[in-house]
């Protein structure tokens, strides 16, 4: 409603008139803001109207005697105001196309009333009327610039019905002019352009058309029917059926025949048909292109050889329309005539592809009739034949018919098997797969095929495969098809399976919380390879992922979780979600009460993972701060079997990483901690009694007998046999061995050890030396260090260790240097009794010629030694092999063995002993290991060679060959080492034996 803005002093028919006016105005300016169409020009009428009300109120409170001048001007405005308002409830009511056809009207319409008005207005007596300056001056300007207002039509607008009017007078426009001049139509009236709602404005359209018939405006309902004539050839404007029975109706009326082309329709230049025929004023008719050249070279008329030039030529438009229906004719019937030839032999088949191939590139309209007439299942067919020529002419023939517009595309998408015998063209030579990948590329540009393409078993594969092929133009092709149907999660998801993660990337990073689900548990359960792995990290995987782990909905955290633990196996992916600080939101849900098992268990795994990665990487650190360290080793405590042995297992992995010595030394000084290790190593579940006593393995190596006399006791060494007995699994055995090795050298724990019967529990062991497995190597590098134990006393135990000794002297052939170093302690430990328990020489008593034969004494222990009673090195012929060992690369391996040959010139062996080194020539083997980079062992030599040169028969063989090294460790090697070469290098008179410079 129009509020009440009408009162005053002023009575009688003129001022009701004259209020009645201004209510219109006012009604009418409400009312213009509902229009479709031409909304800034009904803005603008609107504008100068609201400028009118405030004068015309002012005339409504003046005392208007005469009113005679009046009747006129309130007369056209009333008139002005409702054409205006019958025009602005057109415009928000009729069809929004119709209006839009009619834009140009209605701009025309609006600026005639806005003159008419601006007419009116300029009958006021304004000079007689008792206002002020200012509004005479005010409706002068008005008058003058509704007089000069020109409204013009949108520019979009106009730029639609140019187009149209450019179709029109060109009557050849194809389909796809007609496509986008209907959808940018839609666009500028703002319907959907949804085919559905096209056709249905467009049938509007129609029916306001009628409607103008119905009206008798029969120069608008003509110009109304050539727009429709042009706009029915888009897809949307006309039903499949529809097209179908106006083309069918049309080519039974052609009959089967083609026409020769009548005489008027060759050019008298060419004596060919034209194409652009133009007319000269003399009536007669030659091809534009034919005629022009003529001309351009001086030549006269042809026909009547007269002066003639370019500007005196017309179109002929009425013979260009008659060749144009010839051509049209023929062609129809020419296509419906081909199908019999398409089922003859390969190479008459091969020549009808080739013609229906060149129909179709001729015009648009020809690709339509040649689907109309049905071929598309023909097409298709032809494709499951052997040969190739045809298949890929077909593939080619199908791709420009594809171009025709989404109706061709769904149609051969329709006929079955279509898509999939489109696919198996892309398996097959480069050619082919050129040609299909091209056709599906067309056929996914439609909406309602896309959907389709994906489901055919083995596509995106294909496709994935032929987007890194070499033919660029074939692989930007299928990227392309891919891009088109990736529309679809069940696509990204085939796509991410074949190797293609692009989408799927785009959907983790920027899809919905369920999309993102949806896509991390993909990951989660792919199996990928390495260079997978790799590529989506590169690719920016991790960050995704991550923001997943913050998420408030535990199952998108736990589908996070699993993602990240399957790309975590590969080292430098765990390394860099530890850089981007993916430990902080993994502990915080292993601690969070509000977790799932499931959760828990997945975030165990996966630090289990890092803590792996970052082994192998000295600037990665899983864990800084000693509460992380502490705080994850508590849950152990608070968990169930699957995450015990996940977290086990990351401590294990961290007890071997660069930061190995740090975190040992913290759980080491955690009582608690080492106190749980023990009691998990009888745990009733076998995994985590594994990773437990694994991981205790790795807190003794350091030897630590603070904590090893805490917690070790003859229980703990029972348990230990049971395990080694009974479990099935070499690395826990390994480890319980290790356990073992790795315990103080004390008569208490080898009483423990003996009373528990563990000799043969571990020699069984150095069997499987002949293995040559990892596995097998640490079971009897252990085995070898458990024994260790075994060999330190044995005063009671001898007869027990008696059969180990040969098989200790094996190893030192065969076996890791780890084994060969510790068989070299075992053997050295037992050559440390062989003095005391060499047999002495019995007296002789008797007659002579009774006495037994005379024994072979030891040349060491000048005694009788067996290897049954007195561990004799020399008797069990372990010189030689021990001699071997010092030229093993680990230095370790070479002291152990050092250490057990020096046994043999220990006090005052000296002399005997150092004849059987020189014998098996260990002496030049000592020597060389002058060059170890070990200084102990170096010091060790240094000292043997000391006792050795003392004997002046060996300082002066080797004399000699030792200068030359010693020289270079009074140069290079710590201050005792220099000290002691050169307290030799004095020995062999190289040095003044006073000299203090060492």
């Amino acid at each position: 409603m129009v509020p009440d803005v009408i009162g005053g002093p002023s009575l009688g028919p003129f001022a009701d008139l004259l209020s009645s006016t201004i209510e219109s105005i006012l009604e009418l300016v409400l009312t213009s803001k509902n229009v479709f169409i031409e909304k800034k020009s009904f803005a603008e009428l609107s504008a100068y109207l609201n400028r009118i009300v405030p004068f015309l109120k002012e005339i409504n409170w003046k005392n208007i005697n005469d009113s005679a001048p009046w009747e006129n001007v309130i007369e056209i405005l009333n008139r002005q105001t409702l054409d205006a308002a019958q025009l602005i409830s057109d415009c928000s009511k009729k069809n929004k196309v119709y209006l839009l056809m009619s834009s140009r009207f209605i701009s025309k319409r609006i600026e005639n009333i806005t003159r008419e008005i601006s007419r009116a207005l300029s009958c006021i007596p304004l000079a007689s009327l008792d206002i002020s300056s200012g509004i005479k001056e005010e409706i002068f300007q008005l008058i003058d610039s509704m007089r000069t207002a020109e409204f013009r039509t949108a520019i979009a607008e106009e730029e639609i019905l140019q187009k149209i009017d450019s179709g029109i007078e060109k009557r050849s426009v194809d389909r796809s002019y007609a496509n986008k001049l209907l959808v940018s139509i839609a666009e500028a009236v703002g319907v959907s352009t949804e085919s559905s709602a096209l056709r249905r404005e467009f049938e509007e359209f129609k029916n306001e058309i009628d409607n103008a018939r119905l009206r008798k405006d029969q120069a608008e309902a003509l110009q109304m029917d050539q727009i429709i004539a042009l706009l029915e050839r888009a897809d949307a404007a006309t039903s499949r059926q529809e097209k179908e029975k106006k083309y069918f109706t049309k080519r039974k009326s052609l009959g089967s025949q083609p026409l020769e082309p009548l005489l008027s329709f060759y050019c008298p230049i060419t004596r060919e048909v034209m194409t652009d025929p133009v007319e000269t004023p003399s009536g007669h008719t030659f091809e534009r292109c034919a005629i022009e050249k003529w001309l351009a070279e001086g030549n006269l008329c042809p026909m009547t050889s007269k002066p003639l030039n370019n500007t005196m030529l017309r179109p002929n438009k009425t013979l260009r329309q008659s060749i144009e229906e010839w051509r049209d004719r023929n062609t129809i019937i020419t296509i419906a005539s081909m199908k019999l030839k398409l089922s003859s032999t390969e190479e008459e088949v091969l020549n009808c592809l080739e013609q229906i191939k060149d129909i179709c590139e001729q015009r648009e309209i020809h690709r339509e009739w040649v689907i109309m007439e049905d071929y598309i299942p023909i097409l298709i067919k032809l494709l499951g034949l052997k040969s190739r020529d045809i298949r890929n002419l077909v593939l080619e023939v199908l791709c420009i018919l594809a171009k025709d517009g989404d109706d061709a595309k769904e149609r051969i998408a329709e006929v079955d098997s279509a898509l999939e015998s489109i696919v198996h063209s892309l398996g097959r030579r480069i050619g082919e797969r050129k040609s299909a990948v091209a056709l599906l590329l067309e056929l996914s540009n439609c909406k309602s095929v896309q959907e389709s393409i994906g489901k055919v078993q083995g596509c995106i594969l294909l496709l994935v495969t032929m987007s890194s092929c070499d033919d660029n133009k074939a692989a930007k092709d299928a990227r392309d098809v891919l891009e088109n149907i990736s529309f679809s999660d069940d696509n990204v998801i085939l796509m991410a399976k074949a190797n293609y993660f692009k989408y799927l990337l785009q959907r983790l990073s920027s899809g919905s919380s369920d999309v993102k689900l949806r896509m991390a548990k993909t990951l989660g359960e792919m199996e990928l390879t390495d260079h997978n792995k790799s590529s989506l990290f590169e690719e920016g995987v991790l960050d995704s992922l991550l923001s997943l782990l913050s998420h408030g909905e535990i199952e998108v955290k736990q589908e996070g979780v699993k993602a990240l633990l399957n790309l975590s196996s590969l080292p430098k992916n765990g390394q860099e979600m530890i850089r981007q600080g993916v430990m902080r939101p993994l502990l915080d849900m292993l601690y969070r009460h509000t977790s799932s098992q499931s959760l828990r268990e997945l975030v165990a795994a996966t630090i289990t993972k890092l803590a792996f990665s970052a082994s192998s990487e000295t600037c990665v650190s899983l864990l800084d701060a000693d509460e992380d360290i502490y705080g994850l080793f508590s849950q152990v405590n608070l968990n169930g079997p699957a995450v015990q042995k996940s977290i086990l297992q990351a401590f294990c992995a961290m007890c071997k990483s660069p930061s190995a010595a740090s975190i040992k030394t913290k759980l080491a000084q955690c009582s608690s901690a080492v106190q749980v290790l023990v009691q998990f190593c009888e745990h009733g579940n076998s995994n985590v009694r594994s990773d437990a006593i694994k991981l205790f393995c790795c807190l003794t190596e350091n030897g630590n007998e603070a904590m090893i006399q805490e917690h070790v006791d003859q229980k703990f060494i029972e348990i230990l046999l049971k395990v080694i007995k009974t479990s099935e699994d070499e690395e826990e055995i390994a480890s319980a061995m290790g356990i073992v090795s790795n315990l103080p050298k004390s008569p208490q724990i080898s009483e423990w050890l003996f009373a528990a019967d563990g000799l043969p529990v571990f020699s069984r062991f150095l069997a499987e030396v002949k293995h040559t497995s990892s596995d097998k190597f640490q079971l009897v590098e252990n085995a070898v260090g458990a024994l260790c134990h075994f060999t330190v006393s044995i005063n009671q135990q001898r007869q027990k260790i008696a059969g180990l000794f040969p098989k200790l002297v094996r190893l030192l052939d065969l076996g890791t240097s780890l084994t060969k170093k510790r068989a070299a302690i075992c053997l050295a430990q037992l050559s440390e009794n062989s003095q005391s328990l060499s047999r002495p020489i019995p007296k002789r008593q008797g007659l002579w010629c009774f006495t037994p034969s005379q024994v072979e004494l030891c040349p060491i222990h000048r005694g009788i030694c067996t290897l049954e009673t007195s561990f004799c090195l020399v008797e069990a012929g372990a010189v030689e092999p021990l001699v071997r060992v010092l030229g093993d690369p680990d230095p370790g391996a070479c002291e152990a063995s050092l250490d057990a040959l020096l046994t043999l010139i220990k006090d005052e062996k000296l002399q005997s002993g150092a004849k059987v080194l020189a014998e098996e020539n260990a002496i030049p083997s000592m020597i060389k290991l002058l060059d170890s980079p070990s200084p102990r062992l170096q010091q060790k030599v240094l000292n043997s060679l000391e006792r050795i040169f003392r004997l002046v028969e060996y300082k002066l063989r080797y004399g000699s060959s030792a200068q030359m090294p010693l020289v270079e460790l009074t140069q290079r090697g710590t201050s005792n080492v220099k000290s002691l070469a050169a307290k030799v290098l004095a020995q062999l008179n190289v040095l003044h034996d006073q000299s203090s410079y060492f």
